[in-house]
């Protein structure tokens, strides 16, 4: 497995945030990011996961609830990319897949648009 401490794959994440337009990230609504070491167990393979409520699906109901959370999972990326610059390209495709999740895009769209 490739070597990364959890700060410098942290920066990785912040980095690939960034670079996300800002017409978009002016966009997102109630979600936030975290870096955990590891997925569930039943998805050892898990690079990325959203949770929440897209903003496609939110209506008036929709008030005074947590946020979307957005997890992406240092180790599985290290263990698929044999180098730096394959961690970072991998990171980037899947902090916007998951940012796609939360405006409603769905993974075969994703797929079609080459983030899946």
């Amino acid at each position: 497995m490739l070597e990364m401490t959890r700060e410098e794959f942290e920066e990785l994440v912040a980095e690939a945030l960034d670079r996300i337009p800002p017409e978009l990230t002016r966009l997102m609504d109630n979600v936030a990011v975290f870096v955990e070491d590891e997925p569930p167990a039943e998805v050892p393979d898990l690079l990325g996961l959203y949770e929440g409520t897209p903003l496609t699906d939110r209506g008036e109901w929709y008030a005074g609830v947590l946020p979307d959370r957005i997890t992406i999972y240092r180790n599985p990326t290290l263990r698929m990319c044999e180098d730096r610059e394959s961690v970072i390209m991998e990171t980037e495709v899947t902090v916007v897949h998951e940012i796609a999740h939360h405006f409603g895009i769905d993974d075969d769209r994703l797929h079609a648009l080459g983030y899946g």
